[in-house]
């Protein structure tokens, strides 16, 4: 890992994009060559530039290539055969998310482009990528990475084809995926390949899946279903019990070696996750010389928009035990709750005030959950996530500890810096874990101090039924909230909202759960301007459930809503009062058998 540095030594030069810039530095070639499916931005809130500027610090030589033109092999020729391998992202989104709506429709803006102009990456990028690399530099080493790839490790359901694929390795014909986050195997792979060990002998890292046509070296292991179980009668079953193994094994305590066979004897390898990095190894990496903007060739187009969204925020923790059941960080981040060190926070808040453009405001500090800061038992620490039961969900784990006296603390002192005057908290809560803590003080504060009119919370649904298949706290914890909520707004003398995130369309939620959702958001006087269709991206629990039609852990039947009928009735059942929705809320409320609800009457969803 990196040693720890003074945030403010900044190099002030970014990783060479170009020959030139590479010859300034007086290299002859590159140890490595970053292809990535996003502009170059040096910032810790982007997973290229993290990986960059460790490679850097430990004295390799890294060169950056971003959103190269698939259709000229050259695009990625700049620097010659780099020394060790090249390194391959899609970006910090999946490219199809990033190119396609839930309804299948080209998205006209992408966040991570220079100017927000979509276009600039092509469909699966990672995989496109990889075939431009080996038309060049048929032997180089290929390490791909990222949320993309990272999720595409095995077997997996794609929406946008509605098709089971392959493990992206095989289909992108790398030699490697470092799964999950990154830090930690890429400089083991790093190391290794210097020393001279070839890319095929890198079967030993943890974080890391490799394809191979013998298991001879291979120890402690699981087998899941193969390729071709997956793909024959039953192949749903198959590709429902291949989850639920790759699921509970998804802990770096506890986890096996995971093994997916394939025709003509070739074998999917995945060693088992990297440890979460410690306090001390994530201030390390956060204080590396990031230049903290985009590369200045971009400013003519108006920089990169995606960004703005992060530069006056702060990253205080990772991974998530909350385990929603449409969320992917199980697979990538992991349940384990790794923080940053108050001083390592108070160094880049102080960093921040010196930004230009800074005018006292610190826009978010937290993390996939703002409020977690260290895990919630000691047992996960010592034995693991459990396998067969959640911390988190419709309901929560006894042996839980909430605590946040730690955020508690640091959100004070970000308030006493003389250069600030907000600090905000908008990545997100969970509600019921706030609610779970004995001590009122993180609510008291949040309502007092970090809100800005509004307080973003994500209920999804309020039947208890689909919150059940969401892995989501009951309605009753939510009103509860909303009521606690309120009552600290007035006692703190502000005017403040709850805006509840809504998700129609989920497996497990019918017309009748839909039409309960529509009651709530009359009731609550909520008239929400977009819905979120649920969208079926590889490494969810509730994806799997989308395909299989069960979930992949109980084994029990789901409903799930898939005609785009029943989908868009959903949606308007939640948007009842835009005038445009009126045949399909009547619809609706009449499949579902509540044609009381169709009428004058002050309960009626529509005339």
């Amino acid at each position: 890992m990196p040693q720890a540095t003074n945030p403010s030594a900044d190099s002030g030069a970014f990783l060479p994009i170009n020959r030139q810039e590479m010859t300034e530095r007086g290299w002859d070639a590159p140890d490595f060559v970053y292809v990535c499916g996003d502009a170059y931005v040096d910032h810790p809130s982007f997973g290229h530039a993290i990986i960059g500027r460790m490679l850097e610090r430990a004295g390799y030589k890294v060169c950056m290539i971003c959103q190269p033109d698939v259709e000229d092999a050259s695009s990625v020729t700049e620097f010659g055969h780099p020394r060790l391998g090249f390194l391959v992202s899609a970006g910090n989104m999946d490219s199809m998310v990033n190119h396609y709506t839930v309804a299948k429709k080209r998205r006209k803006k992408d966040a991570y482009s220079p100017g927000g102009i979509a276009g600039a990456r092509p469909d699966r990028a990672t995989i496109e990528y990889c075939k431009l690399i080996r038309k060049s530099y048929p032997d180089a080493a290929i390490i791909i990475g990222g949320i993309e790839a990272s999720l595409r490790r095995f077997a997996h359901y794609d929406y946008w084809s509605d098709s089971v694929m392959r493990s992206i390795l095989l289909d992108s014909g790398a030699d490697l995926i470092s799964y999950g986050m990154g830090e930690r195997s890429i400089m083991e792979i790093a190391d290794a390949l210097d020393a001279g060990l070839s890319i095929h002998d890198l079967t030993f890292i943890d974080g890391t899946s490799y394809a191979t046509d013998s298991l001879e070296h291979v120890v402690d292991y699981e087998m899941l279903p193969s390729w071709d179980e997956i793909q024959g009668e039953g192949g749903k079953r198959a590709f429902g019990e291949s989850f639920a193994i790759q699921y509970r094994n998804s802990d770096p305590v506890s986890a096996k070696r995971l093994v997916e066979p394939y025709p003509d004897g070739v074998y999917v390898v995945q060693n088992a996750p990297q440890p979460p990095l410690t306090t001390s190894e994530m201030d390390a990496v956060y204080r590396l010389p990031f230049t903290r903007t985009s590369h200045p060739s971009y400013d003519e187009a108006g920089g990169v928009p995606a960004l703005k969204e992060v530069e006056f925020s702060i990253a205080s923790s990772r991974g998530c035990f909350g385990e929603c059941s449409f969320c992917a960080l199980t697979f990538h981040q992991g349940r384990h709750v790794s923080s940053r060190s108050k001083d390592s926070i108070m160094e880049e808040a102080k960093l921040l005030t010196e930004r230009p453009g800074f005018k006292g405001y610190i826009h978010d500090v937290g993390g996939p959950t703002a409020n977690f800061r260290k895990n919630p038992c000691k047992k996960m620490e010592r034995k693991g996530a459990c396998t067969d039961r959640r911390c988190l969900g419709y309901e929560h784990c006894a042996a839980l500890s909430a605590d946040h006296s730690e955020y508690v603390e640091i959100l004070r002192t970000l308030r006493e810096l003389p250069e600030v005057k907000r600090v905000f908290v908008r990545s997100g809560i969970r509600y019921d874990y706030a609610m779970l803590d004995e001590d009122p003080t993180f609510l008291e504060e949040l309502v007092a101090h970090h809100v800005s009119g509004q307080l973003k919370v994500a209920p999804e649904h309020i039947s208890d039924d689909v919150l059940k298949v969401m892995g989501k706290p009951s309605r009753k914890v939510y009103e509860a909230f909303t009521s606690r909520f309120k009552e600290l707004s007035r006692k703190a003398g502000k005017k403040q909202y709850l805006v509840p995130y809504l998700m129609s369309s989920h497996p497990g939620s019918t017309l009748k759960d839909a039409v309960k959702l529509a009651e709530f958001v009359r009731d609550m006087g909520y008239n929400p301007e977009q819905v979120q269709d649920f969208y079926p991206t590889p490494g969810t629990l509730s994806t799997a459930m989308y395909y299989t039609g069960h979930h992949p852990l109980t084994g029990k039947r789901v409903h799930i809503p898939k005609s785009p009928h029943e989908k868009a009735m959903q949606r308007a059942l939640i948007q009842y009062r835009d005038p445009k929705n009126a045949r399909l809320v009547k619809e609706a409320l009449k499949r579902a058998g509540r044609t009381d609800l169709i009428g004058r009457g002050p309960k009626c969803l529509v005339k």
